[in-house]
């Protein structure tokens, strides 16, 4: 009788671990889980605060270089460069020039914006592909238009259109006459 006990007990015993060990491995497969869902959370935050602070430092740059401080009325001249350029659209293609993006940038304009940077010791550099990106094309634009040391609106207009002795060509007058149009318009 003592042995019937004994086997009862044993496998009594090895029932319960085993109940145990299922009910342990269930619960390292849920902590695993939560752990995973855990990690891809804060994968999404860190995304998110990443994509947050990307806006904030784009809003914090574009207040700084908007329009060089040149207003007309309530009209930015770099809006009415987008107007005229492509009607403020940041996929516009004009391929007989290779004329890209908002600001309609060929890749002769990257190369004097990286031309630049290297001068200036920046270790920065743009891509042809840059040039869809609304941001880094107003980056480019900035660059552009404070290492050539243009001030006046006319002067920025003409030579962005025109190279850096733009202001000199007659053939930006025109450039220029559409660009202010747009100014008084929305004036």
């Amino acid at each position: 009788m003592s042995t019937y006990r004994t086997i009862i007990a044993v496998v009594a015993t090895v029932t319960l671990l085993l109940i145990f060990m299922i009910d342990y491995e269930s619960e390292i497969e849920r902590l695993e889980y939560e752990l995973k869902y855990n990690i891809n959370a804060n994968d999404s935050l860190d995304c998110i605060i990443d994509s947050l602070q990307h806006e904030i430092d784009t809003l914090e740059w574009n207040k700084g270089i908007w329009d060089f401080n040149i207003k007309f009325s309530s009209t930015h001249l770099l809006s009415a460069i987008m107007g005229v350029e492509s009607s403020y659209n940041d996929s516009a293609y004009n391929a007989s020039e290779d004329a890209v993006g908002c600001l309609q940038i060929r890749q002769t304009m990257v190369d004097d914006v990286n031309r630049i940077l290297k001068r200036q010791g920046k270790i920065k550099r743009f891509y042809y592909e840059d040039r869809w990106d609304r941001n880094k094309s107003i980056q480019m634009f900035d660059i552009f238009c404070n290492h050539y040391n243009l001030n006046s609106a006319e002067e920025i207009a003409r030579c962005w259109n025109g190279g850096p002795r733009g202001i000199n060509n007659p053939a930006t007058v025109s450039y220029w006459s559409k660009v202010e149009k747009i100014i008084k318009e929305n004036s």
